[in-house]
């Protein structure tokens, strides 16, 4: 029986038959002891170690620049956003083949800080079609550092963690001038890749600049089925330099240029015709500060971005629309660090000014009636200001961890005409508001023998997003209805207990990982009967409300197993849960998910068997756009080789993902959009040293 997908009509596509059932998946699950802890981000300690283990990720990206790390991932030139699904607690929302959303501990943007080297950084589209991850790319980064709850308070004010883009630097290393050039392809989308960057260093000063272009045109799922509106062109040019003007004291800069036109969103009735940023920064480092305080760090960045939603290749639109967005962020943070025999001190203050502003124009057909304007964020500037502590305590045996964010975030819809429009559902709202804002949280970390416990309880809070306090008919293609926000939300808030046990013995470890969050005024679009809908087709208009409470679980099981040096495996499974303070099941949350990976390395070759599957979703919602997902089962193999050219280096990967060409769809795709079917990708770069 086959089974149409959820969504336009445009798509014209069918679901198969899944050719791997869940029974399968479990039989795999099980006899693979499932998953992977994504084996670039793993974190390793020694066994004596008394250092607290956070419930953090590091993610390893740079990957076609040294070769150990050539190893660690099976597509070098792929997108930051599969590079970031890698990780065991990062999944991705996808609209279409560009600019995924990341979702962090089953909690999206609106509850993350997503940060490029510290820097905040917010997009300019109200249907979250620009996340911070598509402005920047693999080329110019070198980790991603992956906070989960309060461990991101570093970072700002978050209820699901942080993720935070590390720019890839040379660092004073000498080197001398090196540089690399790599291209890549792709089957399943026709993707072309092409990229090259150039580098000096010595120990006095450094630059390195960087240049990728990506191009892909629509992509085929499973079985061959053409994804219609799915292609994308992007190129990112960076440039980051530093200079030492005296020992321990530095000055470093940084800018970055992302652009992508023509960019398809198949689950979306509107494409994007231009995403434009440009983000810079300016950095001072020293490594002496004010009496026993040291690693003084302060920097200054400015950032604008520019969104412009398209639907003039769409057939058959009922109205033409414009949709254009702007946001410009200017920011700050300095921090330094300070440590005895018992206590590591980490001191930060920092701020931002964001402005965010959007407007729709609806053209009708009949070039006689006039047409119609409203801004969907009335341009709001929000101000942050935030101080955070740290401190690490060491003990006998143990440690323990204490740290604290405090801030102030002040809102102002500046535009009159905005305003006033909102002042017809809120005819008592304030032109500004000051909100208060706070977490706190505490650790605790012991070993015992070849034992780690790693645990702790947390609080936090964050203010309602643009879009939650002040969007004005926002449409949602997911749940077919327009969203209105209200200025007068309360504050999210979330109590969070976290901890992790974990066994490490010679060349086996295996560990629990665990987490719940009650959350208070939980933040969520309830329908409003009483209000009448401002898109064609639209089923009802939502307004933001704030929910007694609500509960989300996540309990994830990982393993890694050395079976000779050059072959190791890894594995996880995890399961996760969200519930409301009625019994309903919340949008977004994962069920039974479980992956596998098989990597062998031996000299200058490389390759790895993976296996990545989840079980059906059964606790859905339908009120919020939800329905049942079946079950799937992927493998995909890759394979690197090394070779030395002189002192010159040539490395080429090929692999196959979805291997049986299984036509699935996920939890997280947009009104159920399938994935893509089997692809063939080869990648080559050539590093001149």
């Amino acid at each position: 029986m086959k089974t149409k997908i959820k969504g336009p009509s445009y798509l014209g596509i069918v679901a198969r038959p899944k050719r791997l059932s869940y029974l399968f998946g479990m039989l795999c699950c099980l006899l693979w002891t499932s998953g992977s802890f994504a084996q670039d981000g793993k974190v390793d300690m020694p066994q004596d170690s008394v250092l607290p283990i956070d419930l953090s990720e590091v993610i390893v990206i740079s990957s076609y620049k040294e070769n150990l790390e050539h190893n660690a991932h099976a597509k070098p030139l792929s997108t930051l956003e599969e590079y970031l699904e890698t990780s065991q607690k990062v999944n991705m929302i996808k609209r279409g083949a560009y600019a995924w959303e990341p979702v962090l501990n089953d909690m999206t943007s609106e509850r993350l800080a997503v940060s490029i080297d510290g820097m905040r950084i917010f997009g300019a589209c109200t249907d979250k079609m620009d996340p911070v991850t598509s402005y920047v790319d693999v080329s110019n980064l070198s980790e991603a550092h992956v906070s989960s709850g309060q461990q991101g308070a570093e970072h700002g004010a978050v209820i699901g963690g942080a993720i935070d883009l590390q720019v890839e630097k040379s660092n004073f290393k000498p080197t001398g001038w090196i540089g690399s050039v790599e291209m890549g392809g792709e089957s399943g989308n026709n993707a072309r890749i092409v990229g090259g960057e150039l580098n000096f260093s010595d120990e006095r000063w450094y630059i390195d600049t960087d240049v990728i272009y990506r191009k892909a045109d629509n992509y085929s799922a499973g079985g061959g089925a053409e994804i219609p509106f799915s292609q994308f062109e992007k190129y990112n040019l960076s440039a980051n330099t530093g200079y030492r003007i005296a020992d321990g004291q530095k000055l470093s800069a940084s800018f970055i240029f992302d652009e992508a036109r023509d960019v398809g969103y198949p689950a979306l009735p509107m494409d994007v015709s231009l995403v434009q940023a440009f983000i810079g920064s300016v950095s001072w480092l020293q490594d002496d500060f004010l009496g026993g305080f040291t690693d003084w760090e302060s920097k200054l960045y400015a950032n604008t971005v520019t969104h412009v939603m398209d639907d003039t290749q769409r057939p058959e639109v009922p109205i033409h629309m414009d949709m254009p967005g702007w946001s410009d962020t200017y920011g700050f943070y300095s921090q330094t660090k300070w440590k005895n025999e018992r206590h590591k001190l980490l001191l930060k203050i920092d701020g931002y000014y964001n402005r965010s502003l959007a407007e729709m124009t609806m053209y009708p057909n009949d070039p006689n009636e006039n047409a119609m304007f409203m801004l969907t964020w009335p341009d709001v500037r929000t101000l942050n200001s935030g101080f955070y502590a740290e401190d690490v305590i060491k003990l006998e045996k143990s440690s323990l961890k204490f740290a604290t964010r405090l801030a102030i975030q002040h809102f102002n819809v500046a535009d009159e005409f905005g305003l006033n429009s909102l002042l017809i559902f809120y005819p008592d709202m304030a032109q500004r508001q000051t909100r208060f804002l706070k977490s706190a949280s505490a650790r605790y970390h012991t070993n015992w023998k070849a034992w780690q416990f790693d645990g702790g309880l947390s609080y936090g809070d964050r203010a309602p997003s643009v879009s939650e306090g002040f969007g004005f008919y926002l449409f949602n293609s997911f749940d077919n209805h327009d969203y209105i926000g209200d200025p007068d939300l309360k504050n999210e808030k979330a109590l969070e207990g976290n901890a992790k046990l974990s066994y490490r013995k010679n060349d086996f470890s295996i560990g629990v990982v665990g987490n719940y969050f009650r959350m208070a005024d939980y933040i969520i679009g309830e329908i409003d009967p009483s209000l009448s809908v401002m898109t064609i087709g639209a089923e009802g208009v939502k307004v933001y409300k704030n929910l007694k409470n609500a509960h989300l679980y996540n309990v994830s099981l990982e393993v890694d197993y050395t079976i000779i040096t050059s072959l190791k495996w890894s594995g996880a499974a995890s399961y996760h849960r969200g519930t409301d303070h009625n019994g309903r099941n919340l949008p977004f949350i994962s069920p039974f998910a479980y992956n596998s990976k098989l990597q062998y390395t031996h000299k200058d070759f490389s390759g790895s068997l993976a296996m990545r599957g989840a079980g059906a979703q059964v606790d859905f919602n339908p009120a919020f756009g939800e329905d049942r997902t079946d079950a799937y089962t992927v493998l995909s193999v890759n394979m690197g080789k090394n070779i030395a050219i002189g002192v010159d280096e040539l490395y080429v990967k090929f692999g196959v993902e979805n291997i049986f060409d299984t036509y699935y769809s996920t939890y997280s795709d947009w009104k159920n959009i399938p994935r893509m079917g089997r692809n063939f990708h080869a990648s080559i770069s050539y590093a001149i040293n």
